[in-house]
């Protein structure tokens, strides 16, 4: 596990962003975490307008004008939920340019990046019934991928394991250990 220098802000409301491209489980382990942590849980996936999802569903990539008013949804939520004692989110953040709009909705940002390799996200996308977003995607978003810089808060985790064993990893990471 690869965890950033930088850690959440103490004593901020706990804003955790599950990133990682699609088939990595963002949705199960944003779950997951939301619950460990007894905090709320969005799925990103919610706040795409309908066109963005009819573009996704018809195989072609989102551009960053397509990601803008979706990312800005995503940090509107974020910074209401910084008020109202922290939140849990999953979203791609594939760059740092899109962490850093989530990152600007409030103090004590957290990144959760779910890392594993192409071939085991791609066998877990063969996998998925009924998900807009087709496997002939994934290629697009491993390309647009950007790791974790250093100078932002998260953790690298990898997603090897059970979704539970997941899960404690990401909480871990949130704490510090």
């Amino acid at each position: 596990m690869a965890t950033t220098d930088r850690q959440p802000t103490s004593g901020a409301a706990p804003l955790v962003v599950v990133a990682g491209v699609s088939g990595s489980g963002k949705t199960t382990i944003g779950e997951l975490v939301a619950d460990r942590l007894g905090l709320p849980y969005a799925d990103a996936d919610e706040f795409h307008p309908p066109e963005n999802v009819a573009k996704m569903s018809a195989g072609t990539p989102l551009d960053d004008d397509d990601r803008r008013p979706w990312l800005d949804a995503i940090a509107g939520w974020l910074a209401a939920r910084a008020d109202l004692g922290g939140g849990v989110v999953s979203c791609s953040a594939l760059k740092h340019r899109y962490r850093d709009r989530l990152a600007a909705a409030g103090p004590g940002i957290f990144f959760i990046h779910l890392d594993g390799s192409p071939e085991l996200i791609a066998e877990r996308m063969s996998r998925r019934k009924g998900h807009f977003m087709p496997m002939s995607l994934l290629r697009s978003q491993l390309a647009d991928l950007e790791p974790l810089d250093e100078d932002e808060p998260g953790a690298a985790i990898p997603i090897d394991g059970t979704p539970d064993e997941t899960a404690d990893l990401a909480v871990a990471a949130l704490r510090g250990g």
